[in-house]
C-alpha cells in the first residue's frame, strides 16, 4: 500500500512538471499579443505595409496590427518604436528613411537604434511630367528651362524625405539646382498638383504615375535606379536619359528596437518571408509597383549599413546633411 502511495505520488509530480512544462512552451510563443507595426508614410508604403500585415497575421499565433504613425520625414515614427521595450510588440515598416531623417538632422538616433528583421521590398523614384510638357528626356527638360531662364518646380514629399533627395540629385546631375523649387507634398499628392498645372515635373513611387502615364496625362520620363523596373520595361533609367551613373532606390522592411530577442527577430523574420513568397503579395507587387526582395535579418542589416555611408555621403555633396 505504501509503494502504491509513493508510486502514484512520484507520477502525479511527472504529470505536474509536464504540465508546467507544456505551459511553459506554450506561453514563451512568440507573440501571445497582437504586434503593431508602425507605418510611416502614406500612399503605396502604407498599402504595401498594410498587405504586409495581414499576411504575416495568416502566419503568427497574433495579428500583425498596421498603426500610422507619419511625420517628419519618418522621424515620428521611428522615435516612437524606439522608446518602446524591445520584446517584438512593436516593429516598424523602415526604409531608407532611417538615414536621410537622421543625416538631414530631423532625428538624433541612426540605424544602430534597431534591429534588422528581414528586407521585403524595393521601390525605385520615378520623374514624371505633365504629357503635353514637350520633354522626352531630363536633357529635354535641362534644356528647355535654362533656354526659358524660369525656375522648375519639382514637387516631393517633404523635405529631407527620400523622394526630395532623389529630386535634388537628379536636378543636380542636370545643372538645375539653382534653378528648381521643391514643392513638397505628403499623401501622394504630388501627381494631382501635377496634372493639374501647379507643378512642372514630379519625383514619387512608379506606382502614383502608372495610371495617368497609360491614359495620357503623364509621360514618366525615366527611373532612377540602374537597371530599368518590371513594371515599366519601355521607360528608360535617368542614367539613359541624361543622369549618367545615377542608381538609386528605396528598400522597405521591417525592424525592431534594439535589443529585440534573437528567437522574436527570427519568428518575424518567417512570418515576413511566407508573406513576400505568398502569391497575393506577387500580384500586388505587379499592381502597385514595387519590386519583391527578400533578405533576411543578417543580410538586411548589411545592406542599412552601407546604404547609411552611401546616402551620408550623398547629402553632403547636395547641402542636404546637417553640419
Amino acid at each position: 500500500m505504501k509503494t502504491r502511495t509513493l508510486t502514484s505520488a512520484l507520477l502525479s509530480s511527472v504529470i505536474a512538471v509536464g504540465l508546467v512544462g507544456t505551459g511553459s512552451q506554450a506561453r514563451a510563443e512568440f507573440p501571445e499579443k497582437p504586434v503593431e507595426m508602425t507605418i510611416l508614410f502614406g500612399s503605396t508604403a502604407q498599402t504595401i505595409g498594410q498587405l504586409l500585415a495581414d499576411l504575416m497575421s495568416k502566419n503568427l499565433p497574433e495579428p500583425v496590427v498596421p498603426v500610422s504613425r507619419a511625420g517628419a520625414g519618418g522621424a515620428v515614427g521611428y522615435q516612437y518604436v524606439n522608446s518602446t521595450d524591445p520584446d517584438g510588440y512593436n516593429i516598424v515598416w523602415n526604409s531608407n528613411s532611417i538615414s536621410t531623417g537622421y543625416h538631414g538632422g530631423q532625428m538624433d538616433i541612426n540605424y544602430s537604434a534597431f534591429a534588422p528583421i528581414a528586407k521585403v521590398s524595393v521601390e525605385v523614384p520615378a520623374i514624371a511630367v505633365r504629357a503635353d510638357s514637350g520633354w522626352d528626356s531630363l536633357t529635354d527638360m535641362a534644356a528647355d528651362i535654362k533656354e526659358r531662364g524660369t525656375k522648375l518646380k519639382v514637387g516631393a514629399s517633404g523635405k529631407g524625405s527620400f523622394t526630395h533627395l532623389t529630386t535634388e540629385a537628379i536636378l543636380a546631375s542636370q545643372g538645375l539646382s539653382d534653378m528648381a523649387v521643391h514643392v513638397p507634398y505628403d499623401q501622394g499628392r504630388a501627381p494631382v498638383e501635377l496634372i493639374a498645372g501647379r507643378l512642372d515635373a514630379a519625383v514619387q513611387w512608379p506606382g502614383q504615375f502608372i495610371s495617368h502615364h497609360e491614359a495620357g496625362t503623364l509621360k514618366i520620363l525615366c527611373v532612377t535606379s540602374a537597371k530599368r523596373i518590371s513594371q515599366l520595361p519601355d521607360i528608360p533609367t535617368c542614367a539613359e536619359s541624361g543622369a549618367d551613373g545615377m542608381d538609386i532606390a528605396m528598400w522597405r522592411g521591417l525592424a525592431a528596437p534594439a535589443g529585440t530577442p534573437p528567437e522574436v527577430i527570427m519568428s518575424l523574420e518567417a512570418a515576413a518571408k511566407a508573406a513576400a513568397e505568398s502569391e497575393e503579395f506577387k500580384e500586388a507587387a505587379k499592381t502597385i509597383g514595387f519590386e519583391i526582395d527578400f533578405a533576411d535579418h543578417a543580410a538586411f542589416g548589411d545592406l542599412i549599413a552601407r546604404d547609411d555611408a552611401i546616402i551620408a555621403e550623398m547629402m553632403e555633396g547636395i547641402g542636404m546633411k546637417a553640419q
